[in-house]
């Protein structure tokens, strides 16, 4: 809801068309802190009597509109495309807003930073993430200011079901070598370990 103020030049035409168009230019863009991100306004709804201010040839009108807004959450999960890998980390477009992540927090291993890809590759999973990667992320920081280029995004991709798909995979061939390499340990050397943990559990209440 807004006054809107609608120029002469914009008299001749529908007074809702005239308004929309109005609204489109100014709120298109821009960030508010407490709605978030006008993406876009869709429509308007209603429409008050207009009223002149002396030495202002234009009118003013009470409008009501609707828009399509988007108002990242701290802890949310997002999904977005990687548009840009630098040394420090990997920027990602989730919807309008572009947020980082920092080259800590792409994957829980170490990583590779290939400049010619570019990209970065796990030393110990081989995970890989390149541009145009679509992956899957959740918002630690939230920065909204004023409009887009000026409202950042810190993510993390280093919790279980995050990054790419692919790499959700990766992590459950892991997780069944890890499982069976336990369950092939022989029995001699199970008992071995019971033996030495009893043991320590004695020389503890002595």
């Amino acid at each position: 809801k807004d006054t809107v103020r609608v120029p002469p030049k914009d008299f001749g035409g529908k007074l809702e068309e005239s308004i929309l168009k109005i609204v489109k230019e100014e709120y298109e863009g821009i960030v508010d802190e407490s709605v978030g991100v006008i993406v876009a306004v869709l429509e308007v709804d209603k429409v008050g009597e207009g009223k002149v201010i002396p030495g202002d040839g234009s009118a003013y009108y009470e409008s009501e509109y609707k828009a399509l807004v988007y108002k990242p959450e701290p802890k949310e999960i997002v999904e977005g495309t990687i548009t840009e890998i630098t040394e420090f980390g990997a920027f990602v477009r989730t919807g309008p807003i572009e947020g980082l992540i920092h080259v800590s927090q792409i994957m829980n291993d170490y990583i590779n930073y290939d400049a010619k890809g570019p990209g970065f590759i796990g030393k110990e999973t081989n995970k890989k993430l390149g541009l145009e990667d679509q992956v899957i992320a959740r918002i630690v920081t939230c920065s909204l200011k004023g409009n887009i280029p000026n409202s950042k995004l810190g993510l993390t991709m280093r919790q279980p079901g995050l990054g790419k798909e692919e790499w959700l995979a990766i992590d459950l061939k892991r997780k069944e070598k890890i499982k069976k390499g336990k369950e092939n340990t022989p029995k001699v050397e199970k008992k071995e370990i019971e033996k030495k943990t009893q043991k320590n559990k004695l020389l503890k209440k002595v």
